[in-house]
């Protein structure tokens, strides 16, 4: 990403923010959805206590908020697992809710459920992590997968000067999201400029702290010479954060990934993280809930077709079935402590 374009999507982000409280006065037009009132929308993400999810359900309910008649229900399992996430989406399915918004522990797994809540007539749409195809009607990005993956591996390139062995510590290996951006940073990693930069290992966290922190301590000691670790997930660039500080690796090994400000700040000002990404995750519930306002409202979900995103606009779903929301944004020592008293 080139300095004018980060300039843009500086200004677009602080824009956006800053056109959070005054959402609910929006007046109907471009973006905002047509949409059938006194309806119940149930937020199906991965886990509890999950800081980026908790983010993305206050966007949610600043959509239903702006829109009026809807009730937001936030739910997820109690662990991480599709037998657990399909269990929750069962007794959504039984108590009529009128749409699922679903951030999926397993694509493949998810699809007999998506597809008996259709049968019945619940829309259903995935974010963060894609239900397969037949299972949901569209699925929405947060950005675009390329993008996203080539993103982090120019992070820690820049941090290394392009030299050092480098690890990946994942979510779950069953993601979607998580494996799709890991496939799009090895297609970066084939360019020329990173041969000096070989990727030693890739290790799951589970999203959960104390695994993600144990797998980035393990990472530390079989590889003695690793001096950069990618990690795709809140929770696990958190952990590993956190690991590289307790264990007294501040200016030998660096984290870089997908982050949130608020949990990011302190290892950024301590020299742990030299910079991060993230998109907005208030945005993203935000999209997702006025998106299935959208269809809701009559919009069609078919590839070719625009759906509206309120304040953020409109995005066309392509022809795989998804539709992008936007461009990551990057922060470091100039902006986290701004950015972290927002989200």
């Amino acid at each position: 990403m080139n300095d004018n374009s980060y300039t843009a999507d500086r200004r677009r982000l602080l824009k956006v923010l800053a056109a959070g409280s005054a959402a609910a006065a929006l007046p109907l037009g471009f973006g905002t959805p047509a949409f059938a009132a006194n309806k119940r929308i149930a937020l199906v993400v991965k886990n509890l206590g999950n800081t980026y999810f908790d983010a993305c359900r206050d966007g949610a309910n600043e959509a239903a908020k702006q829109l009026g008649g809807m009730e937001i229900i936030y739910t997820a399992p109690t662990k991480p697992t599709a037998e657990d996430q399909i269990a929750v989406l069962d007794s959504l399915i039984a108590q009529k809710v009128d749409g699922l918004i679903i951030a999926a522990d397993d694509a493949n797994a998810l699809v007999p459920v998506g597809k008996k809540a259709m049968q019945r007539g619940i829309k259903v749409i995935s974010f963060d992590s894609a239900v397969a195809t037949g299972g949901r009607l569209m699925h929405l990005s947060a950005s675009s997968t390329p993008m996203i993956g080539a993103k982090q591996v120019q992070m820690i390139a820049k941090t290394l000067k392009g030299e050092g062995e480098v690890a990946i510590l994942s979510a779950a290996s069953t993601m979607t999201n998580q494996n799709s951006w890991i496939a799009a940073m090895k297609e970066e990693w084939k360019k020329p400029e990173y041969a000096k930069m070989p990727l030693v290992a890739t290790v799951y966290g589970d999203d959960q702290d104390d695994k993600s922190y144990r797998e980035m301590q393990a990472l530390v000691k079989a590889h003695p010479n690793l001096k950069g670790v990618i990690s795709p997930t809140t929770i696990g660039i958190r952990a590993g954060a956190k690991a590289i500080m307790d264990g007294g690796l501040i200016g030998k090994v660096y984290i870089t990934g997908l982050g949130l400000p608020s949990e990011m700040k302190d290892a950024v000002e301590k020299g742990a993280c030299d910079s991060f990404a993230i998109w907005n995750p208030v945005d993203y519930g935000y999209a997702a809930t006025m998106i299935m306002a959208d269809i809701l409202g009559g919009a069609s979900a078919k590839p070719g077709t625009s759906v509206k995103m309120g304040r953020l606009g409109e995005t066309k779903i392509g022809d795989d079935g998804e539709a992008v929301m936007g461009e990551p944004f990057t922060f470091d020592k100039s902006n986290v402590e701004k950015f972290a008293k927002i989200f």
